[in-house]
């Protein structure tokens, strides 16, 4: 059987908060032996189809899955395999079938996090937990509170299985977390298949590489790139 390790939550400069090239994160994650890797910049895709032409040419042992984190109306959503961006600012329950309508498979990130665009912090979305693949529960970018221990809890409870991720917004942090998987998670049935033996390998991304964040925000800012706000402005629909 073979065994993949996958790090299925990260971030190039093509999100509004992170600096990190799409060829550097390919680069950390050879570097680090990760077999797969999974961009999903915040709500668009342009920055894992250049991850996935890079690795074509310089580290082929490398799967780069090209994924995307959405902004639902009702918190975030990871979605993996689409040929396609998925607008945000839809429902949460749209958001899912759209990814669906493109094969794609969908998990909930950082699902209690009290500081991030978390999905299950509101009791009336537990009804979703039939319509995802997967909960991440272990993010390495989640330092403060109990999110992990309650994402592993509902993963638990809803039978559903659980991931670890790094959430890297630069090079540094690509691998910190990951998960070793048996089988080949290079499509979206291998990798549905593959979870059920899912192992974490859990870490924490350090407090002072997580400061470039802030600084990624306000350089991206100044050159343009800003979150992607959905149709209608700002205050169109997300909470």
């Amino acid at each position: 059987m073979t065994r993949a390790f996958a790090d299925l939550h990260t971030h190039s400069r093509a999100s509004f908060d992170s600096l990190a090239s799409p060829a550097a994160l390919v680069r950390a994650a050879a570097r680090h032996g990760l077999t797969h890797l999974a961009i999903t910049d915040h709500d668009r895709i342009d920055g894992a189809l250049e991850a996935r032409d890079r690795a074509a040419g310089t580290a082929p042992e490398l799967t780069v899955i090209v994924g995307e984190e959405v902004r639902t109306a009702d918190g975030d959503l990871i979605c993996l395999f689409l040929d396609e961006a998925i607008p945000p600012g839809l429902p949460a329950d749209e958001t899912i079938a759209r990814a669906r309508a493109q094969g794609a498979l969908v998990g909930v990130p950082h699902p209690f996090d009290r500081f991030r665009g978390s999905l299950l912090r509101d009791a009336r979305l537990e009804r979703l937990a039939g319509a995802v693949d997967w909960i991440e529960t272990h993010n390495a970018r989640v330092a403060l509170g109990k999110g992990n221990q309650l994402a592993a809890e509902f993963a638990l409870e809803h039978g559903l299985p659980g991931i670890a991720v790094s959430d890297a917004h630069s090079s540094f942090e690509v691998g910190v977390a990951y998960t070793a998987l048996d089988g080949d998670p290079s499509t979206a049935a291998g990798l549905l298949a593959a979870l059920a033996t899912a192992e974490l390998v859990t870490g924490r991304a350090s407090m002072y590489v997580r400061l470039l964040t802030p600084l990624a925000k306000v350089i991206q800012r100044a050159r343009g790139n800003g979150r992607i706000e959905p149709t209608g402005g700002p205050a169109a629909a997300i909470r």
